[in-house]
């Protein structure tokens, strides 16, 4: 058996028969900021990812980006699933946004596997229903969230010791805002004391403060 396969928790109910099939892929290592697929290209490969992250944008006729979701290691791209069952091409774009580790199945050999491998289906659709609802509730947070609440949660969740190292335009995409919003809401928080701004940076200065407007709306 490929060692990959016994090393990928999300696989560990699939049947000999689609171990089989799955086994002669290799595995990929990709470097951080690696493009996987552009808005308009064909569908090929359905993509399991071992390690790291994948960011997956949507950009605007105005070249404003958002970003749409992330996938991880045990979750899938709803992009390529439903590329992949309904023939449809990718209207987005997806960033590798860690050094990440990746299996490409081809789509004739994904076909086949959703055919004839319940494991295999069972992964597919509980994946695709789970990144459904955060697409829902990505589209909730925008619609419906102030920004200044999207972007004191952001932050709240992306420190590290009390930093974030992410530009203005980064955290722009992040959140689904423009840049220059983004910039006058962080100037806004440095006046109040809550953080500091530097070159491709934030310092979190008094986290209760964002908690509290991240409990808002």
């Amino acid at each position: 058996m490929t060692g990959w396969i016994s090393e990928t928790p999300a696989l560990d109910a699939l049947d000999a028969g689609a171990r089989a099939l799955l086994a002669p892929l290799e595995a990929m290592d990709l470097p951080r900021g690696a493009v996987l697929f552009r808005p308009g290209e064909t569908v090929a490969h359905f993509v399991l990812v071992l390690s790291g992250r994948i960011e997956v944008y949507l950009t605007g006729a105005n070249g404003r980006e958002i970003l749409l979701y992330a996938v991880e290691p045990g979750q899938t791209c709803v992009q390529t699933t439903l590329g992949l069952l309904g023939a449809s091409d990718y209207s987005g774009e997806a960033i590798t946004a860690t050094p990440t580790r990746v299996v490409l199945v081809p789509r004739a050999t994904f076909l086949r596997l959703m055919e004839g491998s319940t494991g295999f289906r069972q992964l597919v659709f509980a994946a695709l229903a789970a990144r459904m609802e955060e697409v829902i509730r990505l589209m909730e947070r925008v619609s419906f969230q102030s920004v200044e609440s999207r972007l004191a949660s952001w932050l709240i969740a992306r420190a590290e010791a009390g930093r974030v190292l992410a530009t203005h335009a980064e955290i722009a995409a992040q959140i689904g805002s423009a840049r220059e919003v983004v910039s006058r809401r962080l100037d806004a928080f440095a006046r109040r004391g809550w953080v500091r701004t530097e070159r491709g940076a934030v310092e979190i200065c008094d986290v209760a403060a964002l908690r509290r407007l991240a409990a808002s709306s």
